[in-house]
């Protein structure tokens, strides 16, 4: 009766509906993000910083996809949880991991777009390929030794997979929370504040005759990273206000003397907004490459000519010998 009681918080129609949306988001977005992988790593024309940093992407956003199936499977069915208590851990803080991964590197590349465009010069002695695998690599480290105490927060108890009540009164959950909303909020003002200077150092640089396509290409970039600001903040603010909501139901069922009076409503309306904040966090991990088709066309030729069955001889060979590869013009469009 325990998990029937839970379940029916959320009505069975919902749930199908949730469930076949995680679907169709798991298809794009593993099926988007290997593409997208398969694509850098064939196309040497598309080689660049910055496809470092997307392919990096593109790999957090496939093991975030490795949660999803869980994720169901305890919507579904909240208990028992008959994967064990390592999977249970593991899977949070992998998916823990990857969240501050990409935030790490969608910041890491701004810097790094915010770089190319205002001071190119300095931009092109200090970004190197070696330097940038590096960084990558760092951004990794920091974020997996940030995420590190989520491995610790969360077990299997009473048959469900849950936050473990030390972890709960010794205020773990509520650290936890507050580092994954400055890791929200912090980059997001670095990303208004970068972009906006890029903005202004665009629209105030007077380019001449032979400017005119690098001008282009910039107005794509200000159009994308004005939607990669709007996309960021409207698919992670719900995720984050989630998780503060549900760091107050467990704190709520913790105590005791207030559980009758707010528990269960705090408990009911965490679980409706966390099924939208679900649904947003998986839709950030597979819009990447919809963006890339979308602003760069190179990227849907190469990813064409990487797909689709060859043209005859002659019919590509062409266009990358016609590329001459700007360090990061078009494809940094593509964060």
């Amino acid at each position: 009766m325990g998990p029937i009681a839970r379940l029916h918080l959320t009505p069975l129609t919902v749930l199908l509906l949730v469930t076949v949306v995680c679907v169709l988001l798991f298809l794009l977005g593993v099926g988007g993000n290997l593409s997208t992988l398969l694509v850098f790593c064939r196309c040497r024309e598309l080689r660049s910083t910055t496809t470092l940093y997307l392919s990096s992407m593109a790999l957090s956003d496939v093991l975030i996809f490795s949660g999803l199936p869980l994720d169901l499977y305890r919507l579904w069915r909240y208990r028992p949880f008959p994967f064990g208590d390592f999977l249970c851990r593991f899977q949070f803080y992998l998916s823990e991991s990857c969240t501050y991964a990409t935030v790490l590197h969608i910041t890491a590349l701004s810097v790094e777009r915010y770089l190319a465009v205002c001071f190119p010069l300095c931009a092109r002695r200090l970004v190197t390929r070696a330097r940038v695998r590096l960084l990558i690599l760092g951004l990794w480290g920091v974020a997996g030794a940030t995420a590190g105490p989520v491995f610790f927060l969360f077990h299997v108890e009473g048959q469900e997979c849950r936050p473990t009540e030390v972890g709960v009164r010794s205020g773990l959950l509520r650290a936890m929370t507050w580092v994954s909303t400055l890791y929200f909020f912090l980059p997001l003002a670095c990303l208004c504040l970068l972009y906006g200077l890029i903005c202004r150092k665009l629209w105030a640089t007077q380019l001449g005759p032979r400017g005119r396509i690098r001008h282009r290409h910039h107005r794509q970039t200000v159009k994308l990273l004005g939607a990669v600001v709007l996309s960021f903040a409207l698919c992670w603010l719900p995720f984050h206000a989630g998780r503060i909501l549900f760091s107050s139901v467990a704190r709520a069922g913790e105590e005791e003397e207030e559980e009758e009076d707010r528990g269960p409503a705090l408990y009911a309306a965490s679980q409706n907004f966390n099924l939208v904040a679900m649904l947003l966090f998986y839709l950030s991990a597979s819009i990447n490459p919809v963006l890339y088709g979308l602003v760069s066309a190179r990227h849907r030729s190469a990813l064409r000519r990487t797909l689709l069955p060859r043209s005859p001889r002659g019919a590509g060979s062409s266009r990358p010998s016609q590329v001459t590869f700007t360090p990061n013009t078009e494809l940094c469009t593509s964060v």
